[in-house]
């Protein structure tokens, strides 16, 4: 008879690991984490999205979060430079448009009973949800890294790992890959497929005493995320609050144009801050608090994220640009609706791919629509500024912002935004075609 030391063994701590520990450990799952790091660790991802709201009050984490003094996230708004301003048709033909906002009390969002979500130190953020779990009865190990997993017994999955220089592992009756871009099983089982369009890198930092009212309109705005264009082929920069003197800056632009040496990264990420004067200087007049951090190789998918005996969650299942703060959102939502058929395969004792089915559909729709979403944003940017500002198609827009983008195959309002697009790539009299972008000229064939 196979003996198996816990019911789930999950591999990562972050968001989609400690969620889905929660979800089960609160099941009555005897489940045991593995994390590489010590927590608190600094993190990128720093500013979610209201469906995050739903896995809060499931676990009971939601009070916790209000507790924590967080900034309160009540909207966003995307900025662009006089010169280079976004448009919208108006009647008058195309408008200039340099700043368009919403707030997510605009729609009323099923399940979610804040107007507001949050933006989070993810060291913070983290390890309050990592103990989180461990209080709802997860066993948890930091600072062990696992080294891989033995599939060569049927049914009877090995996380192997090392402690004090001694080769250890459990047996588990289901894997759960939450090792974030670190992939293990994506990679041990070559199941990753890198996206062959986005190819974005980041440069990021704090800054302490930057004034966040140089671009807010009100004083409500003044812990709204903000999304600044550049005047750089498909660069942008996230501002986001981190507490209230606090602020993530971070730049995101495409391979080609990401140095390789340390001096001349700091120099372009200063250079393309310097492409908006009032935001440089504002910056300029901040202080550093960190050295910058650089993350690559954003986007990539997985040809299954399921199989028998295992589950792939977070970031280890998909990766997806994160001009919409998708990161945490997607380990989140994944942890729960993975946890559904993890608690039903349990009852059944069936551990095969079939009974991960439902997660599997589930968080590929939800992927692709953001995917797809995020593709046609980068293909005319003025086109979301007109859907945004259009009274037909904004509370559609943001319910997909608010990360409700799982429950359709293709949302009529994405389907729309694609036939616009198709419409000005085919005729080069629209008024809309030369404002085409080319970084996702190919993004809506059926790459994975």
């Amino acid at each position: 008879m196979a003996h198996f030391d816990f019911d789930v063994g999950i591999i990562g701590g972050g968001p989609g690991g400690s969620g889905i520990a929660a979800y089960l450990a609160k099941a009555g799952l005897n489940c045991v984490l593995f994390e590489k790091e010590l927590f608190p660790r600094p993190h990128v991802g720093e500013s979610l999205v209201p469906s995050s709201t739903r896995v809060f009050k499931e676990i009971g984490f939601l009070e916790k979060m209000d507790q924590a003094g967080f900034p309160r996230k009540y909207g966003a708004a995307w900025t662009t430079e006089e010169q280079r301003p976004m448009y919208h048709m108006g009647f008058d033909g195309l408008e200039p448009e340099c700043y368009v906002d919403f707030r997510f009390e605009e729609r009323e969002q099923p399940g979610v009973d804040r107007n507001y979500t949050f933006h989070v130190d993810r060291g913070k953020f983290d390890l309050m949800l990592l103990q989180h779990a461990q209080q709802l009865g997860a066993t948890i190990y930091e600072g062990v890294r696992v080294q891989n997993v033995d599939f060569s017994t049927p049914g009877q999955p090995r996380i192997n790992f090392s402690i004090a220089k001694k080769d250890v592992g459990v047996n588990v009756r289901l894997v759960v890959d939450a090792s974030g871009r670190r992939t293990l099983l994506g990679n041990q089982l070559k199941l990753r497929i890198q996206d062959p369009v986005f190819d974005q890198y980041a440069l990021h930092t704090w800054f302490e005493g930057y004034d966040r009212r140089i671009f807010a309109q009100n004083e409500t705005q003044n812990n709204f995320i903000f999304i600044h264009f550049l005047p750089l082929t498909n660069t942008w920069v996230w501002q986001i609050p981190i507490t209230e003197t606090t602020t993530s800056i971070g730049v995101v632009t495409q391979k080609k144009n990401f140095a390789k040496s340390r001096e001349e990264r700091n120099e372009f990420f200063w250079h393309s801050l310097e492409s908006r004067p009032e935001l440089a200087a504002g910056l300029r007049a901040a202080k550093q608090l960190r050295p910058l951090s650089e993350e690559g190789d954003y986007s990539y998918a997985m040809k299954q994220i399921c199989g028998d005996n295992f589950v792939l969650v977070g970031d280890a299942a998909r990766f997806v640009d994160p001009i919409f703060s998708t990161g945490v959102s997607i380990a989140l939502n994944s942890a729960r609706f993975a946890s559904r058929d993890i608690l039903q395969a349990a009852e059944t004792g069936d551990f095969s791919r079939k009974s991960f089915q439902t997660y599997e559909t589930t968080l590929r729709r939800g992927t692709k629509n953001w995917y797809e979403f995020i593709s046609v944003y980068y293909r005319l940017n003025l086109l979301f500024t007109a859907f945004v500002i259009d009274p037909r198609y904004r509370l559609d827009v943001l319910k997909l912002l608010q990360g409700d983008v799982y429950d359709e195959d293709e949302p009529a309002v994405l389907k729309k935004m694609k036939q616009i697009v198709r419409e000005v790539e085919q005729n080069e009299q629209h008024l809309w075609h030369r404002y085409l972008g080319d970084l996702t000229a190919d993004a809506f064939k059926d790459t994975f």
